[in-house]
């Protein structure tokens, strides 16, 4: 369901983790489902999709494709192609926020243990019971249902506020932090939400929230079984009093999109502030001068939204304005990166140039100084990335970064004149070893430039022109000849 006009809902992907700490798993050969694997790879993730004429009844749906089924004697399959009676199923939730899979056909739940599973219980005991962890990109924009409005650090820095139409700036990113079962909730500037509703710089108990989930809705549960909620006039996101998640107490996750600034060649921010022309003509940054990008799918083109909704578009005699309201031919830019600049073309062919008055205008046939701009990411202090094996993270016995866990490290992004370093822990930074390895114990930084090639994805080049890739082995390395699968990550 669209909201505010802005974006999607992201649709819940997750991990289910039984009692004895094992996946459940949809194996290609023969559609067989266990419960054998010890962590969340693909294979691992499940999509909840809700029954539209009743949203009590849920579907799971594998990485194949394919539904989780029982039939009569609780035999389960993986196979069905599309959703019958026996893939209808219920979720009860439990008091410590586990689920319990009630198969709506025959009452029965489902539950075991590695290749042992079965949907014939007749009541709900250990074995029937599943942890859900989160597969979707950790970092998202939250939507209270209830409100319709986005949370974000306030001004005054001391709490979270639900009162934003848009989620615009670095302060509306929100990342979750999964610690055993438990999710806690980071701001922008590395602070933990607490259930009284203020930012601690520890995660503590009263930081960690059991997952709650309620007509496709999330709700978020403190160590003494409240609710987080919005609440007074600002929003102030705290634990209220309900111990049953209402509509109150209630969010949607939305997908972060990348915002960015651009300063052009007559080194000014471009903005929208002097009306519909976008100039560059600002000294300092604000909303004005911050824009959305947005990547269209199928054609790899970008748009660019300003903080009021509308999109840049060339119009006539070339010029640059942020007229239109809705995506057309004249609102797609392509994207040229030059390292740390870039260069834009517009739909009609021509390069984007900054004129004297400051104007952005497509009129130009070849790209030279006038057409490049430095572009900076605003709104990713903190990096995660997910490449097609999984996350990146510190290896346990070593400098170099693993790309296929199913946890993840947080990373520290620092802009520098159009190339990034990447910060690990204690202060230490990526770079890349003679051996191509991309270590994360550097005593000083090394660029990398971001490329925004995909919907969703980032490829990162190294200064010797190699992309970051996760290899076979899972070893992230920074030797890829070009930005192909093992090379675009989600941030």
């Amino acid at each position: 369901m669209p909201t505010n006009g802005l974006d999607k809902a992201l649709k819940l992907q997750f991990g289910l983790i039984n009692h004895e700490s094992r996946y459940l798993t949809a194996e290609a050969f023969g559609f067989k489902v266990n419960a054998s694997a010890a962590s969340m790879k693909k294979k691992q993730i499940w999509t909840l999709e809700k029954d539209e004429r009743d949203p009590q009844v849920v579907f799971l749906r594998s990485h194949l494709g394919r539904y989780l089924s029982s039939d009569k004697d609780g035999k389960i399959g993986g196979g069905a192609e599309k959703p019958d009676a026996g893939c209808r199923f219920f979720i009860v939730p439990q008091s410590d926020g586990r689920w319990a899979l009630q198969s709506e056909a025959y009452l029965r739940y489902f539950g075991g243990a590695a290749d042992y599973l079965s949907c014939f219980a007749q009541a709900i005991g250990e074995p029937e019971l599943w942890s859900v962890h989160l597969a979707l990109h950790p970092q998202a924009s939250l939507l209270s249902v209830a409100r319709k409005r986005y949370a974000h650090l306030s001004a005054s820095a001391q709490e979270m506020s639900v009162d934003s139409d848009i989620p615009w700036g670095v302060d509306s990113l929100v990342t979750l932090v999964y610690v055993e079962g438990k999710y806690s909730l980071k701001t922008c500037d590395s602070r933990f939400l607490n259930n009284d509703g203020k930012l601690l710089k520890e995660n503590l108990h009263t930081t960690c929230y059991t997952l709650g989930l309620k007509s496709g809705k999330l709700a978020f549960k403190d160590c003494d079984g409240r609710y987080l909620t919005p609440v007074g006039p600002t929003g102030t996101l705290r634990s209220g009093r309900c111990s049953k998640p209402g509509k109150d107490e209630l969010f949607d996750l939305e997908e972060s999109h990348p915002q960015v600034v651009f300063q052009a060649a007559n080194k000014r921010f471009v903005s929208v502030k002097q009306g519909v022309s976008i100039s560059a003509n600002q000294d300092v940054e604000t909303d004005m001068e911050t824009f959305q990008m947005e990547i269209d799918p199928e054609s790899k083109k970008t748009m660019f939204r300003t903080n009021g909704g509308s999109y840049w578009t060339l119009v006539s005699h070339g010029e640059i304005q942020s007229t239109a309201t809705e995506v057309q031919p004249e609102t797609k830019f392509d994207i040229e990166w030059r390292g740390p600049r870039l260069v834009l073309k517009a739909s009609n062919g021509k390069y984007v140039c900054t004129k004297k008055n400051g104007h952005l205008s497509a009129v130009s046939d070849s790209a030279g100084d006038d057409e490049l701009f430095l572009m900076k990411l605003i709104n990713r202090p903190l990096l995660i990335l997910r490449g097609e094996s999984g996350f990146v993270c510190h290896h346990k016995s070593s400098n170099t970064l693993d790309s296929n866990r199913s946890v993840y490290d947080i990373f520290t992004l620092l802009f520098s004149d159009g190339a990034y370093h990447i910060q690990s822990v204690g202060g230490r930074f990526w770079y890349v070893a003679p051996s191509g390895a991309v270590c994360s114990d550097g005593e000083g930084p090394q660029d990398f430039f971001l490329e925004f090639l995909e919907h969703g994805r980032v490829a990162i080049k190294t200064a010797a022109g190699g992309y970051v890739r996760g290899d076979q082995g899972g070893l992230l390395t920074g030797d890829g000849a070009r930005p192909d699968a093992s090379s675009l990550w989600e941030y």
